[in-house]
């Protein structure tokens, strides 16, 4: 299905790129948007952020979470002594839904093999989901109120390498959108982001 590419991994990321765009992946998305929203920052990152789909502002510019969810990201990430370059960014969906619609699982479920090879190209210590979508394609049967801010371990069947399994430590987050105007959300989420870098520490990979 994917095949591992040689080379650093911003190589191996451009390449599963482009082999989504080549296989044309989820075609009535990529018929209605401006722009593929891949992912952004550092391909060495120990965290990666994974939100459902590109809004409106993502999918004008290409880059996820630059919106007014994106803001309160910036934020968070802040609060902990971190910036945008010093982790990296993406979605489930690569494509901006129209009007903004929740991701039909038949546009997950041919995302999520690329989605996976990205982060075993990253190789985090940590994956931050951001909403139910997100949490879901990890963690299908749990729901994000009761696990929220909680550690979870994810064991699957390796996309780039078959036959081998991978191991990805999840921690499920509210997506920075539902806390903007509600600001019980907005400092649980602060509080869960507050636990990040003492698990870092304590996370071996």
């Amino acid at each position: 299905m994917i095949a591992p590419s040689l080379g650093d991994k911003q190589a191996q990321l451009d390449q599963i790129k482009a082999d989504m765009i080549k296989q044309n992946i989820c075609p009535n998305l990529a018929k209605t948007a401006t722009n593929m929203v891949f992912g952004d920052g550092s391909p060495n990152a120990e965290i990666v952020f994974i939100g459902e789909a590109p809004g409106k502002n993502e999918d004008l510019t290409g880059l996820p979470f630059v919106g007014a969810a994106g803001k309160f990201l910036n934020e968070l990430l802040e609060h902990i002594g971190l910036r945008r370059e010093d982790v990296y960014i993406t979605s489930i969906i690569k494509y901006r839904p129209p009007q903004n619609r929740d991701p039909l699982p038949e546009e997950k479920a041919a995302s999520w093999p690329y989605m996976q090879a990205q982060l075993e190209v990253i190789n985090p210590k940590l994956v931050a989901t951001l909403g139910r979508h997100s949490m879901n394609c990890f963690l299908p049967d749990l729901q994000i109120s009761k696990v929220h801010g909680e550690f979870q371990k994810v064991t699957l069947p390796s996309v780039l390498k078959p036959g081998t399994t991978v191991e990805f430590a999840i921690l499920p987050l509210f997506h920075p959108a539902a806390a903007i105007y509600n600001r019980g959300l907005r400092q649980t989420l602060m509080d869960d982001f507050s636990g990040i870098p003492g698990a870092l520490k304590q996370i071996t990979k």
